[in-house]
């Protein structure tokens, strides 16, 4: 059996963070999404996979190649226009044969479901119920069946949530060839299921045991601590004396823990990196390849992307930090409001009382600059020394 993953989106609602890379190849604990996906199907016994790819699609390639790093066969399709799920489906309908699995890229779901899902022998969609619906597609079913689909309604009436996690049979390219563009001017999907619901055609459900989904920058942050939750502790790299490690670290390598260092895992550390003297970093850390954490800096419960330097008396809290960054000496990101309240960002209630802010690729700060709680700051945006920066700061600013 094959499996599809839906790839090719750019994943606006991650901005900046997507203006230089795909949703699906977010970092989490230092794998892009679409690599702990990948893993968890593969180890589901999936060895045949065809990548539907489109915005930034030479990152994905460059990563995966063929495949064969993690033993199994990696074709791709360009969507060139990303016209919708159901579109990009349809490009891949001449390679293959009998049933096959579809999965959104941007998601991770754990192997033992994925297993089941490929032994049904009739069309799935996977769910998972959840608390707040906002955002997502609610389904209604009957029994073992799905009946109806509500596509980001107001007020639903189930709290089931399609996972973005399909088994399909060969009928469901009638049915795509039958479906209208929505009123996003796209084909979904979930529209093409309907039809086939409508028409008689019984569509199963599987509910999923794990299932990470992700459409807000902060939300890393908790798949983030989930992920590190299983993280298997190694240190490949050089630690010198007086350093104290506490709980699961992997260290990569030509990566060195200087003296002085104080690590609470879980925390991943990547190859080539810098740490210390006399750094402290805590717990649900992640900390990307090529990144110097220097003397007298504490990193706590963050996303360090690769190339970022933190090196002088720096204190980054519940934060993802972008790609190639550089914080000038004293700098620091805020994570917590004085009185306490839920943080928002750009009006959006984030249900965090602890978060810092979102720094896109390129950032740098002048010395003893400070940012505050949600900010969301823009690629290769320049702040000034002792500025404070908040709020939403458009890419290339200067503030000063």
């Amino acid at each position: 059996m094959k499996a599809v993953i839906l790839a090719a989106g750019e994943g606006k609602r991650m901005h900046p963070l997507t203006y230089t890379r795909p949703k699906a190849m977010l970092p989490i604990a230092n794998k892009p999404i679409l690599e702990h996906l990948l893993i968890q199907a593969a180890r589901a016994g999936v060895e045949e996979f065809i990548f539907i790819v489109g915005y930034q699609e030479e990152l994905v390639r460059r990563h995966f190649g063929d495949g064969q790093k993690w033993g199994v066969a990696i074709d791709y399709v360009t969507q060139r226009k990303q016209l919708g799920t159901a579109d990009a489906i349809n490009t891949v309908r001449d390679r293959l044969q009998g049933n096959f699995l579809v999965m959104n890229g941007d998601i991770i779901a754990g192997w033992e479901d994925i297993g089941r899902l490929a032994g049904c022998a009739t069309d799935t969609m996977c769910l998972t119920e959840v608390s707040q619906t906002t955002g997502l597609g609610v389904v209604a079913t009957k029994g073992d069946a799905v009946i109806r689909i509500y596509e980001k309604k107001a007020d639903p009436p189930s709290r089931m949530a399609n996972s973005g996690l399909y088994l399909f049979t060969p009928a469901v390219f009638k049915a795509i060839n039958a479906t209208k563009k929505s009123l996003r001017g796209e084909y979904e999907i979930t529209d093409s299921i309907q039809l086939m619901i409508d028409g008689g055609h019984k569509i199963g459900h599987q509910r999923l045991n794990q299932w990470l989904e992700l459409s807000y920058p902060w939300e890393l942050l908790w798949a983030n601590e989930c992920v590190l939750d299983d993280l298997e502790a190694g240190v490949r790299g050089e630690v010198e004396d007086n350093v104290v490690i506490k709980g699961a670290v992997s260290l990569g390598e030509n990566s060195r823990i200087r003296s002085g260092c104080y690590i609470i895992g879980p925390v991943v550390i990547g190859r080539g990196c810098d740490i210390g003297p006399n750094s402290y970093i805590r717990p649900a850390t992640a900390i990307g390849d090529g990144c110097r954490i220097g003397a007298f800096v504490e990193v706590k419960n963050s996303i360090v992307m690769e190339g970022t330097k933190i090196p002088h008396h720096n204190y980054v809290g519940d934060s993802v930090i972008g790609q190639g960054c550089n914080m000038g000496a004293g700098s620091k990101i805020a994570n917590v409001r004085l009185d306490r309240k839920v943080i928002s960002v750009a009006g959006i209630d984030t249900g965090r009382r602890k978060l810092g802010a979102i720094l896109g690729d390129g950032v740098e700060t002048g010395i003893n600059a400070s940012i505050n709680t949600g900010s969301l700051i823009g690629n290769n945006v320049f702040i000034g020394p002792g500025v404070v920066a908040h709020g939403v700061v458009a890419p290339g600013s200067r503030v000063f």
